[in-house]
């Protein structure tokens, strides 16, 4: 496989992390990233360890959107290789002919925000591989309804591609071969915050959105400090039911199961550097000889939230830019694809 030169759209934990782990992925070179304040762009590849370095520190926050700040300087800004913009997206786009995939690390704090970045691209008539790690079903839908633009465009575009959906979405589809018929999926996650709320805004934010009493309207509206009051409510540890996760609609439009039959939870610690429950997808299905079973897939407690979304967000870019180079066009979920190592 050739090399493939990647951008980041958002710079926040799982922005950060993509490009940190894109060092250890062969073939990638990450060589664009913005924030909403900034923009860093060399087509030769970004000094990673720099961007990273000059980046950490604490957060400014405003409205909901979170950036990274050092002195001065907010988020990228804060890097020699950046300037300032108001037009982060725009600026990637011009420079997007030399970009073979982008990866959207961005919050979906508006359920048509993707979809719309995902239109920017495809007006600009760009030809490569979006890749996104959103996690609201209906999202899925509003894709679906953009594919016929994605595919004039020469757009090939992964969605729901990080841990939940993305990784455990995958798992499911494989643990459903043996079956003829599935009854049901669950799906449960653990995820501990090393790097703690600081460092994961968006990530909890968007999280609370699946409380009940919460939307992605209200939770947008929450300031910092009203999200810390419900974190210190939950003791640090809060548990999700039921959630609107679009590992139920990936699964159905794949075949594999009806969306109804597929529910998704878990438990999120804010505080522990320790998952508070293991993550296992269970599938439960009719096998070939009329018998009821259950596969059980679990993931290792040891592997950090990162790892479990960014090394699948990135292995599903490699899948994307290979069925891009191949021609294959459109919208693709994770149970459609397997993602290159």
């Amino acid at each position: 496989m050739d090399d493939v030169h990647f951008a980041v759209l958002g710079t926040g934990g799982i922005g950060r992390r993509a490009i940190e782990y894109s060092n250890s992925k062969e073939h990638l070179t990450p060589v664009a990233a913005c924030d909403r304040d900034g923009v860093a762009i060399d087509h030769d590849g970004l000094d990673a360890d720099e961007l990273l370095a000059a980046t950490e520190g604490n957060i400014a926050s405003d409205g909901g959107a979170a950036v990274k700040q050092t002195g001065q300087d907010q988020g990228v800004v804060a890097s020699a290789q950046a300037s300032p913009t108001e037009t982060p997206i725009d600026d990637i786009i011009a420079e997007s002919e030399a970009i073979d995939a982008v990866l959207i690390a961005l919050p979906n704090l508006e359920h048509d925000f993707i979809p719309r970045v995902a239109e920017r691209f495809a007006e600009a008539d760009y030809e490569g591989v979006l890749v996104d790690v959103l996690k609201r079903s209906r999202v899925i839908g509003m894709l679906d309804d953009r594919a016929e633009t994605l595919e004039d465009s020469g757009i090939t575009f992964v969605c729901g591609a990080g841990a939940t959906p993305g990784f455990l979405t995958g798992a499911a589809a494989l643990a459903a071969q043996s079956f003829v018929e599935i009854e049901e999926v669950e799906i449960w996650w653990g995820v501990g915050l090393k790097s703690g709320y600081e460092d994961n805004r968006g990530t909890v934010r968007e999280d609370i959105a699946h409380l009940d009493g919460y939307d992605i309207e209200s939770a947008r509206a929450l300031t910092d400090e009203e999200i810390e009051d419900i974190v210190d409510e939950h003791d640090g540890v809060i548990e999700f039911n039921d959630m609107e996760h679009a590992d139920d609609v990936l699964l159905e439009r794949a075949g594999i199961c009806d969306a109804e039959d597929v529910t998704v939870g878990g438990i999120l610690d804010v505080r522990s550097d320790e998952k508070p429950t293991t993550t296992t997808v269970r599938v439960t299905g009719r096998t070939f000889d009329g018998e009821v079973g259950t596969n059980t897939f679990q993931l290792d407690d040891a592997t950090s939230m990162e790892a479990n979304v960014n090394g699948p967000a990135l292995g599903y870019l490699k899948a994307g830019v290979r069925r891009n180079r191949a021609g294959e066009y459109g919208v693709f979920g994770p149970a459609d694809l397997m993602p290159g190592f």
